[in-house]
């Protein structure tokens, strides 16, 4: 009986750790207070306090997408690896979303990759804030 409830306790906690290792669309959120909203405003529509530059509306990358979400290019401009040998005026590189823990991550096309979890995060917000909602979904 004790056995089982050893058991029983392991198993719980492996499960909470594996819940709290999840990146989320609220961490998401909070990494993008910290890091967009200068450029892309408080409410990711472009309108930033600052105006010195005023960044992409990003509640509507789906929609310029004909309603398809593609999270792996979403990934690519905000890491920077589409332009990776550039210096980009319109977009810079966020060092922080890449350190921190990485996650095994499905990228859709049949491959896993290592990929940081706060960069996960920050794409799971963005998904969520799209108008209207993503139709279709690519790597």
């Amino acid at each position: 009986m004790l056995r089982c409830l050893f058991l029983l306790l392991a198993i719980t906690v492996a499960q909470v750790s594996d819940a709290e290792a999840e990146p989320t669309s609220a961490a998401g959120d909070d990494l993008f207070t910290s890091y967009c909203t200068a450029c892309h405003g408080p409410d990711a529509r472009g309108a930033s306090a600052s105006a010195t530059f005023i960044g992409a509306d990003l509640t509507k990358m789906s929609e310029r997408r004909d309603g398809v979400w593609p999270t792996l290019e979403v990934m690519s401009i905000i890491d920077g690896y589409l332009t990776p040998n550039a210096e980009r005026a319109d977009m810079p590189v966020i060092e922080a979303l890449s350190q921190g823990p990485s996650m095994d991550f499905d990228t859709g096309n049949g491959q896993r990759a290592k990929v940081p979890e706060r960069l996960v995060a920050i794409v799971m917000y963005l998904e969520s804030i799209q108008s209207p909602a993503p139709e279709r979904y690519v790597p």
